[in-house]
Formats: structure tokens, C-alpha cells, sequence
């Protein structure tokens, strides 16, 4: 009986792991949603693109590729989908043992800006930004980032993938 519960824990684990990754992938597909996934298979063949060895800011941006295991943005102005991406949002901060590293209240918007360290308090593991509305577009954004990064590094990523909420990360990223 105790091999058959140990080997069913083991069993489930994959699983519990996977289903944290993709607790947002409910908002890939509807038409008031925009998405954007980058798995690592594209970082890695982004890291090995050839870049030109004087220009510093590329081969930041090169190194940083090759630290990424998976991004996704979910951006909406559709309130039903924006309030049940902000309760997503909520239910994985509770779950997924992330700390705030900082909030934004600028323009309407709020922004929330939560980090899983690894072993240095500047090695970033996974990132998740919430931004909350207001501003022109009165768009919800989520961007979820998961790797093995330097919080310095996302300037770099923010300026060369030109992401939506990236003006917040750079900000989050010089503070």
C-alpha cells in the first residue's frame, strides 16, 4: 500500500506542475483576447541567431534568449474577459508562491509585479505582471515569464520584443 501511494504522488506531480503553467491558457483562443506564447524552442533558435559582436545591447539580448523557458501575454478591453483574467491572476498568486516585488498606480492603470526568486534574490524564475485596466486602450494584461534570469536582464527583453506592459517591466526592472 505505501509503494502504491508513493508511486501515484509521483505519478501526479507532472501533472500539478503542468496544470500551473497553463492555468492561463483558458485565454488563448477567444477573439477578444490577443496572445502572445513564445516557448523555448523559439528562445533557443533566437539565441542562436548571429548578431553583430560590437553590438552590446544584441548580445545582452542573445544571452538573455537562452535564459527563457516560456513567455505568455494575454491582453483584453473586454470586461467579462478582464475581470476573469484579474481572478486567475489572484487564484495563481495564491498558489504559485510568488512575492510582490512591486505595484504601479499610474494613468488609471494598476500594476502588480510578482516574482519566484531562485538562488540570489536577483535570479528571477518566473515573473508575472498584472496590469489592470485603465490608461487609453483600458486594456488587461497578463504576462507570465518563466526561466532563469537576472532581473537586470529585462530592460533588454522588454526594448528588443516590444511587449505590451513593457514600459512597466522596464520601470520594475531599473527600481
Amino acid at each position: 500500500m505505501k509503494k502504491f501511494i508513493i508511486a501515484t504522488v509521483f505519478a501526479l506531480l507532472p501533472t500539478m506542475f503542468f496544470a500551473q503553467q497553463s492555468v492561463f491558457d483558458k485565454f488563448d483562443g477567444p477573439e477578444e483576447v490577443t496572445t502572445v506564447i513564445v516557448n523555448k524552442k523559439m528562445f533557443q533558435m533566437m539565441g542562436n541567431v548571429k548578431m553583430d559582436p560590437k553590438d552590446k545591447e544584441a548580445q545582452q539580448f542573445m544571452s538573455l534568449t537562452k535564459k527563457l523557458n516560456n513567455l505568455r501575454v494575454f491582453t483584453t478591453s473586454n470586461s467579462k474577459y478582464a475581470a476573469d483574467m484579474k481572478a486567475t491572476a489572484e487564484k495563481y498568486l495564491k498558489s504559485a508562491g510568488l512575492e510582490e516585488l512591486m505595484r504601479i498606480k499610474d494613468g488609471g492603470q494598476n500594476i502588480r509585479i510578482l516574482i519566484k526568486t531562485g538562488a540570489k534574490s536577483s535570479q528571477v524564475k518566473e515573473l508575472l505582471m498584472l496590469i489592470d485596466g485603465g490608461g487609453k486602450a483600458n486594456e488587461t494584461i497578463v504576462l507570465l515569464l518563466t526561466g532563469d534570469f537576472d532581473l537586470e536582464d529585462l530592460s533588454v527583453l522588454t526594448d528588443k520584443m516590444n511587449l505590451p506592459g513593457g514600459n512597466a517591466l522596464k520601470k520594475g526592472s531599473k527600481k
